[in-house]
């Protein structure tokens, strides 16, 4: 099992395809090579969807959530299999097992952990969680393929 340095926002966006107001991790923290995969994001009060949900008591949309898992996910794909992948996007598959445990809120800070269960041709599928402050906030597993 090897263990790669950490990615910043610059790298991060060089691999994923998704831009402001969409993107949504800011850094990998730790990958190992076809394994596991640990990323953040920090969760600001600027973030546009707080607008509107809800402006009395702003709550990070669950489904925006399980797409920075998502994006996780794309970047663990890329970060496992870049000559394969190379300049090919990776698609949001599918969702299983979804739970919502607690609320994200602006100043809470999400770490993305996600394992692979299986890997065939193209397809992956892992396991992930979404943590604040050591406790689960979000959980599922994600389908994700290249073309």
């Amino acid at each position: 099992m090897s263990e790669q340095s950490p990615l910043d926002i610059l790298e991060i966006l060089r691999i994923l395809p998704h831009r402001y107001p969409f993107v949504l991790v800011d850094r990998v923290l730790e990958y190992n090579q076809g394994v596991s995969i640990r990323a953040l994001k920090n969760v600001t009060i600027n973030e546009p969807f707080f607008q509107g949900h809800f402006p009395v008591e702003p709550v990070m949309p669950g489904v925006l959530v399980i797409e920075g898992m998502a994006q996780v996910g794309a970047l663990f794909a890329y970060l496992t299999e870049p000559e394969k992948i190379g300049n090919n996007l990776v698609y949001f598959g599918g969702i299983d097992k979804a739970r919502f445990r607690r609320k994200v809120v602006p100043g809470d800070q999400i770490i993305y952990e996600l394992e692979l269960i299986k890997r065939k041709s193209k397809v992956y599928k892992v396991s992930g969680k979404a943590l604040v402050d050591g406790k689960v906030a979000a959980q599922a597993e994600v389908l994700a393929s290249f073309s």
